[in-house]
């Protein structure tokens, strides 16, 4: 019997996926468990297994295609055999983003117009590939769709391409050859990464309330102290954000509100301290997660966050390695950034941006002298931390890291 492969969902906040490539053609044989194709997700690329054995019948998304979750891919099964009806069937809706339980959603955001198949207009001969919605649009403007340049997979016309366009009534009869512009603008859509980041970080503006606490820190022992450990090994180079997060663990194990999530008509005090890192990409942004920060050393931290850092840039996280982070890090030190604010990734109950560690003149007992300052700011959600919570917070975390010492107990 005929099965069918959809689009699975790869990550809590995805809704459309990317068919990128097939390994199988059309009337190969395939095998359960085998890697057929590779689709990304709005985190991560991913590969895609078949769950039965038989011949793929038909591929129905072509390479680049963009499909919802639970979308058909293909069917799979014996030959000969007929699939009329799986083909038939509706494809469903993008599932809604995965928000807390006190949030309303935000309607979801444009994408490219999807049909099982392109529908087909004959205009004088002329076979023009166009959505149903884009012909809906090119009817109401009284645009001629022989003269529209299509954006879409094969040259398909969609409702992106009709948007800008005036209508029919609102171009003069005849108009003088316009002048050539001084620029030319250019428009890039937006990848299911960044349609992601888009939805939820406006979510997060404007259903969370934040608030912002800003704390600078006296780093010169911890500058010694990475130097001492760097100097006394070689087998991973220690640096200051991994004892940055062995320090935001400690502290947070001190505060479980701080390292909490908003649930609507409660909190959650988690057991355990995750920690997510901001990893910026060409086109985006991930944070892998570290686990069980609080119970595990500096060195091991180090090491995990390597692998995890190095997969995030190749986009191979898997959803495990991404999703469920209690508390996050966002560290543009080494930009030269010396301060700004982080928009909080719900549920979470807060987020802390590090910034540059810089040489300043301090006053030491009455002396000005040289030191070593980093400046960093907590953003707390005021439904479930409080300034005072928040403030305490960093007060251990800058305990912490003006004596380094206490990490390594």
């Amino acid at each position: 019997m005929a099965s069918k492969l959809t689009m699975p969902k790869l990550s809590d906040t995805m809704t459309l996926g990317v068919l990128l490539k097939w390994l199988k053609k059309e009337g190969e044989k395939v095998d359960a468990g085998e890697v057929i194709a590779e689709a990304e997700s709005d985190k991560a690329t991913m590969e895609l297994e078949a769950f039965d054995a038989g011949i793929l019948l038909k591929i129905v998304v072509p390479e680049g295609g963009k499909v919802p979750v639970g979308g058909l891919l293909a069917i799979i099964g014996e030959k000969g055999e007929d699939i009329a009806a799986l083909l038939s069937e509706k494809a469903p809706a993008p599932e809604p983003e995965s928000v807390p339980e006190s949030t309303q959603p935000l309607p979801a955001a444009p994408v490219p117009d999807m049909t099982p198949a392109d529908e087909i207009i004959t205009t004088d001969s002329v076979r023009i590939k166009a959505s149903p919605l884009a012909r809906k649009m090119a009817a109401a403007k009284g645009i001629d769709l022989r003269r529209v340049q299509g954006s879409g997979t094969g040259g398909r016309i969609i409702s992106r391409d009709l948007a800008a366009m005036p209508s029919a009534a609102e171009v003069p009869a005849k108009q003088a050859p316009a002048a050539a512009p001084a620029a030319v603008s250019s428009e890039q859509p937006l990848n299911t990464m960044r349609t992601a980041i888009a939805s939820r970080m406006t979510l997060s503006k404007t259903t969370v309330p934040h608030f912002y606490l800003t704390m600078e820190i006296d780093m010169d022992k911890m500058v010694a102290l990475r130097a001492e450990m760097n100097a006394a090994q070689t087998e991973i180079k220690i640096s200051f954000n991994d004892l940055i997060v062995k320090a935001v663990a400690a502290a947070l194990s001190k505060h479980p509100r701080v390292n909490g999530s908003f649930a609507g008509d409660k909190f959650i005090f988690h057991q355990q301290v995750d920690i997510g890192l901001a990893v910026a990409l060409e086109d985006g942004l991930i944070t892998p997660v570290l686990r069980d920060c609080a119970a595990r050393s500096v060195g091991e931290l180090a090491k995990e966050a390597r692998v995890l850092i190095d997969k995030a840039k190749e986009r191979k996280l898997t959803p495990n390695e991404y999703t469920g982070s209690t508390f996050t890090i966002s560290n543009l030190g080494m930009f030269d950034i010396e301060e700004f604010s982080a928009i909080i990734n719900p549920p979470e109950a807060a987020i802390l941006a590090v910034g540059a560690i810089q040489e300043k003149p301090v006053v030491q007992n009455g002396q000005i002298v040289v030191g070593q300052r980093m400046k960093v700011t907590l953003s707390c959600d005021h439904r479930i931390v409080d300034g005072a919570t928040g403030a305490l917070f960093l007060k251990d975390f800058k305990n912490y890291l003006e004596n380094p010492a206490l990490l390594l107990l």
